[in-house]
């Protein structure tokens, strides 16, 4: 078997931080599974406009594309928020899943049982919490035109249209079904088209692929209800298939009831397997360079990386093993603490990623 290609983006703020501890991991699952991996390097977002002049370098999209998997840290900062928005970090992002045609973003909001304190709700709530988002990445309003800002007679006119062909839907609606079929098998497709027109063909083509699924069970959600359900009742969900921006601001929401951003991988991935993996929780410029950034959320994306790019999920299963039993052990980072620290450590990036590379080796 030829070796897996994967390509590392650090990006900006805390990724250069978080993201060699990845690369351990990485290293560490494959040799646990014989896996022979060829690792490159290069530049997104910020750091790629001081040094190259735009977000996303021609020569970084193309070593993507080559890639069999990519670990991104994360993009953009406050140094950067006065340029033109097709110039800014988070451009660099958008043209990645676009040029590696990302379509499906998985999402997992998962509650390990050491920290159901840290969450804003009460521990029953969320007590055992797992919950996956399907959000589509490639259509959407984010991605439909027209689009801009424009002067007219009477002041200027912004415009974003909200788009999405029956294809699109389709694809992501699979996806969301298939998740399904290995869970508990029930999928929450979230919509508002009691208003819009192009999510009353959502949930139409949605019903339609259902009738492939006879085991999943299909429910239908508007967004603004799907909210605070989230927050009132958020274990009523175990598959969540919705449109980009909708998944974009309902995968937040989630992210919160696990106590920490810091505490969330992701996936995006293509039709053929290859994907970009990486944690939810931004570059947090604030914390750069003071080795508090919490490095876990990186280390599960690894872990996404091995179980579907990969098709490793032994070694998926090792890894979230390996960060359960170190929290399980008290250790914590400043955003997992508890405010009176009972049975807990308060570590820095380093000795917690030390920490799970110790606890995965003994798995």
């Amino acid at each position: 078997m030829s070796a897996r290609e994967v390509l590392i983006l650090a990006g900006d703020g805390i990724g250069p931080e978080i993201v060699p501890h990845g690369v351990r991991l990485l290293r560490q699952a494959a040799q646990a599974c014989d896996t022979e991996l060829d690792i490159h390097e290069a530049l997104v977002g910020g750091v790629a406009i001081d040094t190259e002049g735009q977000p996303l370098p021609e020569a970084t999209l193309q070593a993507a594309q080559r890639a069999d998997a990519v670990l991104l840290g994360a993009v953009g900062g406050p140094r950067w928020e006065d340029l033109p928005m097709n110039q800014r970090p988070e451009r660099g992002l958008l043209g990645l899943r676009s040029g590696l045609e990302l379509f499906a973003n998985l999402r997992p909001a998962i509650l390990f049982g050491p920290l159901a304190d840290a969450s804003s709700l009460k521990a029953e709530l969320v007590a055992d919490l797992d919950i996956l988002i399907v959000r589509e990445l490639t259509g959407g309003i984010y991605f439909g035109e027209p689009r801009g800002v424009e002067q007219t007679a009477s002041g200027r006119r912004g415009v974003n249209t909200y788009v999405y062909s029956d294809h699109e839907i389709e694809r992501i609606a699979r996806i969301g079904f298939d998740m399904a079929q290995k869970r508990s098998g029930r999928l929450c497709s979230v919509d508002k088209s009691n208003v819009l027109e192009v999510t009353q063909l959502w949930r139409d083509v949605v019903n339609e692929v259902a009738a492939d699924y006879a085991d999943v069970e299909l429910s239908h959600m508007y967004v603004d209800n799907a909210a605070m359900q989230l927050v009132r009742s958020p274990k009523q969900f175990d598959v969540i298939v919705t449109g980009n921006m909708f998944g974009d601001i309902l995968s937040d929401v989630a992210a919160m009831l696990t106590g920490s951003l810091g505490m969330l991988p992701s996936a995006s991935l293509a039709a053929d397997g290859r994907g970009l993996y990486e944690p939810v929780h931004g570059s947090a410029p604030d914390i750069a360079g003071q080795n508090v950034a919490n490095p876990l959320a990186t280390m599960l994306s690894v872990g996404m990386m091995f179980r579907y790019s990969f098709g490793e999920g032994e070694v998926a299963d090792h890894i979230d093993a390996a960060v359960s039993s170190v929290l399980d052990s008290g250790l914590r980072t400043a955003d997992i603490i508890s405010d009176d620290r009972h049975g807990q450590t308060l570590v820095g990036t380093d000795a917690m990623a030390d920490a799970v590379l110790s606890a995965f080796s003994k798995q």
